[in-house]
């Protein structure tokens, strides 16, 4: 079997690159496993991808303008249409760059982030990203973390699989004593099933000040059920709670992600009776409420996360102690996936 750490993604999925609000007016410039890729705006407001590199002398277009619907480069002015097609080469005739064109991706803007499809064209339309229907449920309250940690995306899903690791959030604890009661596995997703003590309960409307307030917990015994919907992450805490963690693998050694948290507020019928315009206010307002706790957790996984790839870069051949049945399935999956996208080179 192949070095875990050096597997590279399977790149038939959609992938999560950054949030809507990164990307107004102006040039983003994103990378998805060591490609690099401009983000940009039509007038229309449709988002549009591509190779964010010139034909010409390969610097960054991100690094340009937008002149109308056309992407120019900042070097030498030629410009690109919304879909990689050279239109303008100052002092040329269009007959002499016809056959230019740098590639784009398929890209599609949901949940409030910008998600790029980089593997086989035939496969963009067979597969959507992850659904989050919490997202626009009023009675959903999200929050977001950004994470930005220099380990493979291996040790990302591990951690998030791995739910023996309580000890690490004692002092904001969310979850503890975690016995995991069944495992199933496919190609492409990993489902665990554990009972845990979960310390929220969201009942009263003075609930959400155990986020903030230890004493005011109320732990309580509950499923905690664990997905890997290969390449991205769900998990639900009781009736209560859902998280989600988006994976943009950078390279071999970087990793973006953005953590979702979502608090229901389904225990409370009086809420639901007001009007839609009541609720969606409400719902505003407490967005991003579970936020400094949820970065606080983030902060944690991260610190481990990087401890481990340097642990791996020091002694690659070294191993280690595998105690968790859920982590060696999550492990078969993304060899899998990465053997079974077809290689180009």
């Amino acid at each position: 079997m192949k070095d875990l750490r050096q597997l590279p993604p399977s790149l038939d999925h959609w992938y999560a690159v950054a949030t809507s609000a990164e990307l107004r007016k102006q040039l983003l410039s994103v990378t998805l496993w060591e490609k690099d890729i401009v983000l940009f705006r039509r007038p229309t407001e449709e988002v549009r991808a591509l190779e964010d590199r010139c034909p010409h002398r390969l610097v960054k277009l991100s690094g340009g303008s937008l002149k109308g619907d056309q992407l120019e480069c900042p070097y030498h002015g030629w410009r690109f249409a919304a879909d990689g097609q050279c239109l303008h080469v100052p002092g040329m005739k269009p007959d002499d760059f016809r056959y230019c064109k740098i590639q784009s991706y398929p890209v599609l803007e949901r949940y409030g982030f910008i998600w790029i499809f980089p593997g086989r064209l035939e496969m963009a339309t067979q597969r959507e990203p992850i659904a989050i229907p919490e997202w626009e449920h009023l009675n959903q309250i999200g929050s977001i973390a950004p994470m930005h940690c220099a380990a493979h995306f291996s040790y990302v899903i591990e951690n998030l699989m791995d739910m023996h690791h309580s000890h690490l959030h004692r002092a904001s604890q969310a979850w503890s004593d975690a016995e995991l009661e069944r495992i199933e596995e496919d190609s492409d997703r990993v489902d665990a099933y554990y009972q845990a003590t979960n310390y929220y309960k969201i009942d009263q409307i003075w609930s959400a000040a155990q986020l903030f307030i230890p004493a005011l917990r109320q732990p309580h015994r509950s499923p905690l059920v664990n997905h890997y919907f290969y390449p991205h992450w769900r998990t639900t805490l009781g009736k209560d709670f859902a998280l989600y963690c988006l994976i943009c693998p950078v390279n071999k050694t970087q990793t973006r992600a953005w953590m979702l948290h979502f608090t229901s507020l389904e225990a409370f019928p009086a809420l639901h009776r007001l009007p839609k315009v009541i609720r969606h206010i409400v719902k505003k307002s407490l967005t991003h409420s579970a936020r400094p706790l949820l970065k606080k957790l983030v902060d944690e996984d991260m610190s481990m996360m990087v401890q481990e790839q340097q642990a791996y870069q020091q002694e690659p051949e070294r191993r280690y102690w595998q105690t968790n049945r859920t982590l060696a399935a999550v492990q078969r999956v993304i060899h899998g996936q990465a053997m079974a996208y077809p290689k180009t080179d």
